[in-house]
């Protein structure tokens, strides 16, 4: 009988990291020691150290007083129907079992850069602490955003969030904006957060297929980085505003269908029959004059009805 395949990058079952008796052996760094004072002396209570299964870091365990847990300042806006369930089955179950996690910040707080829905529903019940996993670590939070999946992102939320770490990050750091592929995930993703910043009904998803391929990383040092992204942000505001004058124009000929930005965008773009990857300014540029050139007289109702892609958001 032939061996079973291994799924594409799935290890050795057993072939990583620390057995579990290891977990909680050996002796605290100094660093970790000093965090643990900390915790003591802002009002909370340690209640576990030991090194993390996958990758031996240490991690401490503790109760935290409410007040002094507060969301990253690039975190995504809060959901106010998933706190409100969250508040109920919280309440229901009358037990709190999920650790927000936490990194420490300079002036006494801990930022949760994954739990601010878990933590917004603790607060509504009136906790006096909430319990977390605290990494000693404080720039982990710019990378553990990756791991933020208790409501899953849409595009906006997506975007929102990483235009805010990386305006954050020029703060702190100017390494070319291209390091930091990891934390931002996507290139694209920068751009299209500040055309929501501007506009926060801007139609992304007609335009994130394109930018996918065109809007890159970029070599320049993060902070003049971001000057280069409201810029391209700019420019897709006004590509914007032109496919909804082109909108406008089928509407007054009766098109009617929630595809029409779709269907536009897919008319105007220029990279449909093209591989690879693409100039941004050249691709951008190309759309907007053939969206100001747009024609509805020309568009038959057969092929709006053949249309399809992200309706309207």
């Amino acid at each position: 009988m032939p061996r079973a395949k291994r799924k594409k990058g799935q290890a050795e079952p057993q072939s990583r990291g620390l057995d579990a008796r290891r977990l909680a052996t050996a002796a605290h760094p100094a660093a970790v020691e000093e965090l643990a004072e900390r915790i003591a002396s802002d009002g909370g209570a340690v209640l576990g150290v030991y090194r993390d299964p996958l990758g031996s870091r240490w991690q401490i365990l503790a109760a935290l007083p409410i007040d002094r847990v507060e969301p990253t300042p690039f975190q995504r806006d809060l959901s106010d129907s998933h706190v409100g369930r969250l508040t109920d089955a919280i309440d229901r179950l009358d037990r709190y079992v999920d650790p927000v996690t936490v990194v420490p910040t300079a002036d006494g707080l801990y930022w949760t850069p994954n739990g601010y829905h878990r933590l917004g529903a603790m607060r509504r019940l009136g906790a006096k602490a909430i319990v977390a996993l605290v990494i000693p670590e404080p720039e982990v939070a710019h990378r553990i955003l990756l791991l933020n999946t208790e409501k899953a992102h849409n595009l906006r939320e997506r975007a929102l969030e990483v235009a805010r770490l990386a305006v954050a990050l020029a703060e702190l750091d100017d390494r070319p904006e291209r390091e930091y592929a990891i934390e931002f995930e996507e290139a694209a993703l920068i751009t299209l957060g500040f055309c929501y910043e501007k506009n926060g009904r801007f139609a992304g998803g007609a335009y994130h297929p394109v930018l996918k391929r065109c809007d890159k990383f970029l070599s320049m040092k993060l902070p003049r980085a971001l000057e280069v992204r409201r810029e391209r942000a700019a420019k897709l505001l006004e590509l914007n505003d032109a496919v909804s004058a082109a909108i406008a124009s089928l509407k007054s000929r009766g098109f009617e269908s929630p595809y029409l930005r779709a269907f536009v965008v897919a008319r105007i773009n220029p990279l449909r029959f093209k591989r690879g990857e693409a100039d941004f300014d050249e691709t951008i540029d190309k759309m907007l004059g053939s969206a100001r050139r747009f024609d509805a007289g020309k568009i038959r109702a057969d092929q709006v009805a053949r249309s399809g892609g992200a309706p309207e958001e």
